[in-house]
Parts: C-alpha cells; sequence; structure tokens
C-alpha cells in the first residue's frame, strides 16, 4: 500500500509515519508513506496556501492553484490512487470502507485546513470526500492518520496475528468482548474465572456472547447489518430467557452476562 499525504504540516504525519504500527509496517515494505507539502507548490516567496472567501465571512479558505499542483505531482507517482478529502462533509469512515480501501495499492489523502478548500478542486480533483465523525477538527491531518491506521492494520503481515484485524471491534458487525491480563486480581476484581480455565471451546463461547451482549446494549444497529449464525442466536435466546426469569422474580438483580457460566464470571 502506497500512501501520500497532502499537507501543510508534514512533521505530523513524519510522526505517525514513524511510530507504532505504521512503523513496522513501512520497515517491511507493507506501506509506504510519503508527506506532500503543500506550501512546496505555492506561488509566491511567502509559501502562502489559504487567502480570505469570496462573498465575505469569517476564516480563510485553501487555494486551489498550490493544492492542485500538490494533487498533480501525487497523481504522477501514484496514477491509479483516489484522491480522497477529508473532510466534516464526507460519507461516514467505517470498517467496511477500510477494508474496501485495503484491497487498492495507494491512496492521496488530502488533509484540509482552515474554513475548508476551494470547491473547485473537490470539483475536478477529488474523487471521495471522508469524515471519521459529526465533529470539527483543525486541520485533516488527524482523519488522514486514523484512515491510514485503519487501513493498514488491514493488509497482510502487518499485524502479529492474522486473526487479530478480524476479532477487532466491527470484524463481523460485533464490538468486542472484554479483554484482561495479568494479575489475576486488581482492587477486589478478579478476572472472570472461564479466561483461566484453560478450556478453549468455553473460552470462545465466553468472548462471543460478551462480544454480543456488549453489541446489543452498546451498537444494536450493527446486529442488522448481517444475519445472526445460530450460535449468535441461541446465546441470545439464552440471555433473554435469563432475562425474564429474573424479571419474574421479586427483588431480582441484573442478568448474568453468559448463561451457563456464571459461576466463574
Amino acid at each position: 500500500m502506497h500512501f501520500a499525504a497532502l499537507t501543510i504540516f508534514p512533521e505530523l504525519i513524519a510522526a505517525f509515519r514513524d511510530s507504532g504500527i505504521m512503523r513496522r509496517a513501512v520497515e517491511s515494505g507493507a506501506v509506504t508513506l510519503q508527506a506532500i507539502n503543500i506550501r512546496d507548490y505555492a506561488l509566491d516567496r511567502h509559501h502562502t496556501t489559504d487567502d480570505r472567501p469570496y462573498g465575505g465571512g469569517c476564516g480563510m479558505v485553501m487555494k486551489p492553484e498550490p493544492l492542485a499542483a500538490a494533487i498533480r505531482a501525487a497523481k504522477a507517482k501514484l496514477p491509479e490512487a483516489p484522491v480522497i478529502l477529508l473532510s466534516p462533509q464526507g460519507e461516514r469512515f467505517d470498517q467496511p470502507m477500510a477494508r474496501q480501501f485495503a484491497a487498492h495499492q495507494a491512496m492521496i489523502l488530502v488533509c484540509g485546513r482552515y474554513e475548508g478548500v476551494d470547491e473547485r478542486i473537490s470539483e475536478q480533483w477529488v474523487e471521495a470526500e471522508l469524515s471519521i465523525g459529526d465533529f470539527v477538527l483543525t486541520g485533516g491531518e488527524v482523519a488522514a492518520m486514523a484512515v491510514m491506521d485503519a487501513v493498514t492494520r488491514l493488509l497482510p503481515g502487518v499485524l502479529g496475528n492474522a486473526d487479530s484485524a478480524e476479532q477487532d471491534s466491527f470484524g463481523a458487525n460485533r464490538l468486542d468482548c472484554a479483554h484482561y491480563t495479568r494479575p489475576p486480581e486488581f482492587e477486589g476484581r478478579p478476572v472472570p474465572g472461564v479466561l483461566q480455565s484453560g478450556h478453549h471451546d468455553r473460552i470462545r463461547r465466553w468472548r462471543l456472547t460478551d462480544a454480543l451482549m456488549r453489541t446489543l446494549v452498546r451498537r444494536p444497529d450493527l446486529l442488522h447489518q448481517g444475519a445472526l449464525k445460530n450460535e449468535e442466536a441461541a446465546l441470545l435466546r439464552a440471555w433473554y430467557g435469563e432475562i425474564e426469569r429474573i424479571i419474574q422474580m421479586p427483588g431480582g438483580g441484573g442478568p448474568d452476562p453468559s448463561p451457563g457460566d456464571g459461576q466463574e464470571r
């Protein structure tokens, strides 16, 4: 995967490239990441990349000439790469979209600043606009890094365990289950006994149940995006049955999130 990030703060992208998973992906050759400084393509000696908006109003707008020249330079190196503008007006970026981009060989990400970019850039050069949420950032660099991180971890060989990406939240339209590590007890709160049992199938069922419960409570919309497997449906029915049983008990407490393993949770 070849990334080109167009920005007026290339040092932000460089720090991202040289850290963590991205650094290892670059060192392994799975990823290349170039930060293209938009200021290098400005037409004046002050390297100006913004100007006042036509029609008045607050803020500044990114000038079209430097952006167009920077995009041309990126396209000359990555001719097949889609040009993506990070914008609060863009389509909401999600895990299925990350998978789609991971199938590409390259991406050009334009990091907007100020009030936005000149609309003529969007009309002529941009193939898609992406947003990472319903909020406004100072610039598109953080959003671009989020997109590159999400795409990179899906590339073959980038993560140490090939199953890690698929087991993450949203990997199968489910949130991830709870995770624990040593010590076995922390401030009076123990690790669920089933996770220490060494019984692989029971651990798998506990994790699946916990993931389903978390998804049902926190993001029920995800459960509508794909058909439930038979085992998943059975676990949800068992949980609902436990809820009904407790509701009918006078003074009953909350449901056991993992029916059948309550004594070990």
